[in-house]
């Protein structure tokens, strides 16, 4: 069985190819990559695959068998893309595709899930055999912040007392290695999430811990927090986007309490106190 992985450089991919490498499968792994240069280091085959040269997809899905679509990353050209992508993989003949989508993103708020519900509707018209994993807020989306938090005082944002069940890259990783190496998951959708969800006051009161300082979570209007996040440098569509999934997050947008990933990977998830941990060290 040949699997193919699409943005393979990313950071998912290479958790995903490093996944199933350790699974002993690199030999069946095929690397699918924009600038194939970027994946050279990735110890297995890799094939051009640009989602805006449609011509390039097909080749590259000729003779794979499972396919990960990792959703991409240009917001807002993420449909036509994926169709892309979609359209080649039936052409080529892959038996299943594996679809990396947005937690509850059949009724989610957040504005990234309008994409991801095109998608998975494109993929189940496809008539292709497939799974969608909706996958849960990345914990390193608020771990990234911890620098920032340590210098100036406090950790911000707009997510007030809402509850967050995210979990690790790495996790959703395992989970999709599983899927890709596993049977008696076509046509399963599994909503992922982390088994504890966590408030922004209880990351700030692990960051206090393990630091030993006084690190606070400051609740803002989502306006005055994209501010911030323009003020370090951040451009004003992507820190108003930002600022707006935190204030979804307060009424419950990031928060599911499924077990689905850690039934998938067979073990709990990354406790929040070690992805804290990871950024210190």
């Amino acid at each position: 069985m040949t699997i193919a992985i699409t943005g393979a450089t990313g950071q998912l991919g290479r958790l995903v190819i490093a996944g199933l490498a350790a699974k002993g499968k690199a030999d069946s792994v095929v690397a699918l990559a924009r600038s194939p240069e970027k994946a050279a280091d990735l110890g297995v085959a890799v094939r051009t695959a640009d989602y805006d040269k449609p011509e390039t997809l097909a080749p590259a899905l000729a003779g794979i068998d499972r396919l990960l679509l990792i959703s991409g990353s240009e917001i807002g050209k993420r449909t036509p893309q994926h169709q892309a992508v979609i359209e080649a993989a039936k052409a080529a003949g892959v038996n299943h595709i594996v679809y990396t989508s947005l937690l509850k993103a059949d009724v989610s708020p957040l504005s990234l899930a309008e994409e991801h519900r095109q998608t998975e509707a494109m993929i189940t018209a496809s008539g292709l055999a497939y799974t969608v994993l909706r996958n849960g807020w990345y914990t390193e989306n608020y771990t990234g912040s911890i620098p920032g938090a340590l210098q100036a005082g406090a950790f911000v944002g707009s997510a007030g007392d809402g509850r967050i069940a995210s979990a690790t890259r790495a996790d959703y990783a395992e989970a999709a290695v599983a899927v890709l190496t596993g049977t008696g998951h076509a046509g399963k959708t599994y909503e992922l999430a982390g088994d504890t969800a966590y408030t922004l006051t209880d990351l700030a009161a692990e960051i206090s811990k393990q630091t030993g300082k006084t690190i606070p979570f400051q609740n803002l209007p989502a306006e005055e927090y994209a501010k911030i996040l323009v003020s370090v440098g951040l451009p004003e569509g992507f820190a108003a986007a930002l600022a707006s999934f935190d204030a979804d997050a307060a009424k419950g947008a990031l928060f599911h309490d499924s077990k689905d990933l850690s039934t998938l990977i067979g073990h709990p998830t990354t406790p929040l106190s070690e992805a804290v941990a990871a950024v210190l060290a």
